[in-house]
């Protein structure tokens, strides 16, 4: 039993935050489980169920935790997530942490560009792209539908390559020795549609993570236009930003 210290500068709640933070993540309150009790809590830390509900209820902001009215507290399932400090395909990242995944492939075809397309592609509008849906599975559970497009001339170079267990980031630089540069990216939130919803599992209404992402060659044309969207309950995209250095006022 890990021991709360009363002398500490560190007030006793995010002592107790702490602990039972480290014991949701290293599986000691394995995720659907149900959490102790307030009282049991207090109990077992010798503290007041004022102390163990601001815990809890930091614990709850950060997502490690949820309530059920009249049932008690639980542990969430931890979310995937992807750091975008570099320009990496999902499976790209993601393996490398030590997860599975796959993709369904939904449809590939070459349609007219729509005018948000040929906007980002710098095409004319209805000039043929290659449109490719996928859903993206971690660890065989669906996580995101990926919409991407991309001028027909590339697009028809993917029609063979295998689109369920590769990045299309990767076939663009391994197989058609395109050199990738960087990406623009915008994120919003939308809420699940009929079509998401059939995609995700997920119930119709539910948050859903939406990205824009365009990619650049590097040469600087504009190649590859992706709209993503993400199980808000499932993934998150982690970034570190640095704060500009400039004259001291």
């Amino acid at each position: 039993m890990a021991e709360l210290l009363p002398l500490s500068p560190v007030p006793l709640y995010s002592q107790l935050k702490e602990v039972l933070r480290e014991r949701i993540l290293d599986g000691t309150y394995p995720p659907h489980s149900r959490m102790p009790s307030e009282s049991e809590l207090g109990k077992a830390f010798e503290v007041s169920r004022i102390t163990v509900r601001q815990a809890l209820g930091d614990l709850q902001k950060e997502g490690l935790i949820f309530k059920i009215h009249g049932k008690g507290t639980f542990v969430a399932k931890p979310k995937a997530f992807q750091n975008v400090s570099t320009l990496q395909g999902l499976a790209e990242s993601m393996t490398q942490m030590g997860y599975e995944v796959i993709n369904r492939l939904r449809s590939l075809r070459h349609v007219p560009a729509s005018a948000l397309v040929a906007a980002r592609l710098q095409i004319e509008e209805g000039a043929p792209v290659t449109e490719i849906r996928r859903v993206r599975l971690i660890n065989r559970e669906p996580v995101s539908l990926e919409l991407t497009w991309l001028p027909r001339a590339v697009g028809e170079k993917l029609e063979k390559a295998d689109l369920v267990t590769r990045d299309i980031f990767l076939v663009l630089e391994n197989d058609c020795g395109i050199a990738l540069g960087h990406a623009d990216l915008a994120i919003d939130a939308v809420l699940a549609d009929s079509d998401l919803t059939q995609a995700l599992e997920v119930e119709e209404g539910s948050p859903i993570m939406r990205i824009e992402r365009l990619t650049h060659a590097a040469d600087g044309t504009p190649l590859d236009f992706e709209h993503l969207y993400y199980r808000g309950d499932a993934f998150q995209y982690r970034l570190r930003i640095d704060r500009q250095k400039g004259p001291k006022a």
